[in-house]
């Protein structure tokens, strides 16, 4: 993989720095082993700019912030990574001159809610006449909330006739924030939805946490035996038991396991959970189909 690329980041905010983070800090003792020479991040304010160059001063030979200057960002970049918010994206697309920018770089979008097809659709709408007839390359990727400790589970979504160079680097970008998953664009829903189901498992810990609170326990130690459990648990699964498998072994004739497992099952908590993955990747689909 050669590390003469620059790579262009229009958007630097949480995710946005959790990534520029990853591939500085892995890439710290040995520069060369990154795809980029050189990285560019742009933000909308100057004050943004400095509070980042601050954040990342030990960094400043090998990242540039720039307040306001995206066009001439893009122009000098080979990737150009879209961090902007969603319902600012099409205006920054429309800004002069960067569609034709645009639209010869392998673009890395990591916006929800907007599909490759509709920012390639922005970038061909706003192009000049020549550059009309192209086909943006554009992927996307979906961390979750887990990329600031490098434990995301990351999906991606890779152009049509992709060149294996530039899928080497968009897992190699991602896989520094954890694993990387690549998914065909009918499953990318779901992977995205999968991969934010964080939010309704935390339902559940809450709840064995009130539990643990109601028998006498100090929530901050149910806190850390929890969260031991569940690294135990995805450990497990990653070996390859099937979580039917694991409840079976656990579970006592008589014993408290199948008591707990028969009121989880008496309380519906197993449809629930299906209809959450459900109902929001249907939900996911039908937003960014309007």
């Amino acid at each position: 993989m050669s590390s003469n690329s620059t790579l262009a980041i229009i958007g630097c905010g949480n995710m946005g720095s959790a990534i520029l983070s990853g591939i500085l800090d892995v890439t710290r003792d040995d520069p060369t082993s990154s795809p980029f020479g050189r990285i560019i991040a742009c933000t909308k304010t100057e004050q943004s700019a400095t509070k980042l160059r601050e954040q990342y001063y030990e960094d400043l030979s090998r990242v540039e912030f720039r307040a306001g200057d995206s066009l001439s960002a893009v122009r000098e970049a080979d990737y150009v990574m879209l961090g902007c918010k969603p319902y600012l994206v099409e205006a920054v697309i429309a800004d002069e001159g960067m569609a034709d920018a645009l639209a010869e770089k392998f673009i890395i979008s990591i916006i929800a809610g907007k599909t490759p097809a509709v920012l390639a659709g922005y970038i061909t709408e706003y192009a000049s006449p020549s550059l009309k007839a192209s086909q943006p390359s554009v992927s996307r990727a979906i961390p979750n909330v887990a990329a600031s400790l490098r434990e995301s589970m990351t999906v991606v979504e890779l152009p049509a006739h992709c060149k294996p160079e530039n899928r080497e680097v968009v897992e190699w970008m991602f896989s520094q924030l954890g694993q990387v998953k690549v998914l065909s664009a009918d499953l990318f829903d779901l992977g995205s939805m999968l991969v934010a189901a964080l939010a309704p498992m935390s339902v559940a810990v809450d709840g064995i946490l009130d539990g643990c609170v109601a028998e006498g326990m100090r929530r901050s130690e149910a806190s850390e035996m929890t969260a031991q459990c569940l690294l135990g648990l995805a450990q497990l699964l990653k070996s390859g038991i099937h979580p039917a498998v694991l409840r079976e072994s656990i579970s006592s004739p008589r014993g408290c396991t199948i008591q707990s497992l028969l009121t989880v099952e008496k309380a519906g908590v197993r449809s629930a959970f299906a209809e959450a993955i459900i109902n929001g990747t249907r939900h996911l689909h039908n937003l960014q189909s309007k």
